[in-house]
């Protein structure tokens, strides 16, 4: 093996640590908000979680200079990415609370799907049979899991999906901001919206006493998704994208691991089967982008 080529094996292998550990910190995570969500509501939940996040971001912006130049903030791609970002996390941890971890979880990957048929619809990306095809499979995988007309099927469900549709169009937006605009300045104004937004509904859903033990799990959420956040960004700096992308159905074993532990909760073979039919489909998804990608680096 070449010296180049060494070298890009150990940045792939570094790479997909850092994804595996940024998944084992979302699953993390959602197991503090689902624990919360038994004691207080969505909103609330925003609300805290955003303030801790946001203050953990403020302070180590301010450390690496990140709030120097904010003026490309102004940029309308940061508001709609930010709008997306708030609607997706209404909709998930709503889900949530009435899910099993490895649920949630296994509907969520359905987003390498729809962003590649948002990629499609609205950016102009021409997407081959292959693609197509591994994207119906991969719905037929939701459905699995879904079970739409057996007893398994639980309304909150769609909830996820819902999620799913607006975390395809943040990430859509993402690839449209400018390169000026650095992660870390979107993650902290996106954390700070999120708060805002659940303070600004808690009229609507009342507010619940926060115990010690509450203020104890919030922060334990807040330093797993802050983690999160900088893990995913450090990985997909790092390693070549196609090949550090599938590890982020790590996350489905997290959960599922988590859910069991905590939870006593056990998928059935139709919710292991959808995520294995899911996982698989997003994998090829991902790996026919890649092979896009490179060929048309090739021919520029």
């Amino acid at each position: 093996m070449s010296f180049t080529g060494a070298l890009l094996a150990g940045e792939n292998a570094r790479a997909s640590l850092l994804m595996t550990g940024a998944m084992a910190c979302f699953s993390l995570n959602d197991l503090m908000v689902k624990l919360l969500s038994a004691s207080m509501e969505a909103p609330q939940i925003m609300a805290l979680r955003g303030l801790l996040v946001s203050s953990l971001l403020i302070a180590l912006s301010l450390q690496r200079g990140a709030l120097r130049s904010l003026g490309a903030l102004r940029h309308r791609t940061v508001f709609l990415r930010t709008m997306a970002d708030i609607l997706t996390t209404v909709s998930y941890i709503s889900a949530l609370k009435h899910l099993p971890l490895g649920n949630a979880s296994a509907v969520f990957q359905a987003l390498p799907f729809t962003i590649t048929i948002g990629a499609a619809l609205f950016l102009g990306e021409k997407v081959g049979w292959r693609r197509w095809a591994a994207i119906a499979v991969g719905f037929v995988g939701v459905l699995v899991i879904l079970r739409p007309t057996g007893d398994g099927f639980n309304t909150y469900a769609l909830w996820v999906l819902v999620s799913v549709v607006f975390a395809a169009m943040r990430d859509l937006v993402t690839r449209r901001m400018p390169t000026t605009i650095s992660s870390l300045q979107v993650a902290t104004v996106t954390s700070i919206a999120v708060a805002l937004t659940g303070f600004a509904m808690l009229p609507a859903v009342g507010w619940a006493p926060v115990t010690a033990l509450n203020w104890l799990t919030l922060l334990f959420a807040a330093f797993a998704i802050g983690s999160g956040y900088i893990l995913i960004v450090a990985s997909m700096r790092v390693g070549d994208m196609s090949f550090v992308a599938p590890f982020r159905y790590t996350i489905l074993l997290f959960a599922m691991l988590l859910g069991a532990l905590v939870f006593g909760e056990r998928p059935d073979a139709f919710e292991l089967l959808g995520s294995a039919i899911v996982v698989a489909s997003g994998a090829y998804t991902i790996h026919r982008e890649g092979l896009n990608r490179r060929s048309r680096k090739g021919t520029a």
